[in-house]
């Protein structure tokens, strides 16, 4: 059965806005469901205003970047580099300062 139905396109809008909202609120959901981080405003709004994450992230933990680097592996010199934006840091890098972050690796990279 091929049915089609018409509806203005200011609704049909609408409708997709509401489903994405429902969509932004299962992964919310399903995030606190897995006990997911929860980033203070603060954070997110100088992650938002264009602070590098590594660096704001960072500053929310307490952390200085050479206790990061000690948590991570990772050099403290290239920590520099990337909350700078110098350096991009590959994956396996990003990886370890995320995990000493105690964030998803998406929420840095």
């Amino acid at each position: 059965m091929n049915e089609m139905v018409s509806i203005p396109r200011a609704e049909y809008e609408a409708l997709l806005a509401a489903r994405e909202d429902l969509e932004d609120i299962a992964a919310y959901d399903r995030a606190k469901a897995e006990g997911g981080a929860s980033i203070p405003a603060e954070y997110v709004g100088r992650i938002l205003d264009g602070e590098p994450p590594v660096r704001a992230l960072r500053d929310w933990r307490g952390m200085t970047q050479q206790q990061l680097a000690d948590a991570s592996g990772v050099n403290r010199v290239q920590i520099a580099g990337i909350e700078s934006g110098k350096r991009t840091g590959s994956v396996a890098t990003l990886k370890s300062i995320a995990a000493a972050l105690a964030v998803d690796l998406d929420v840095i990279a």
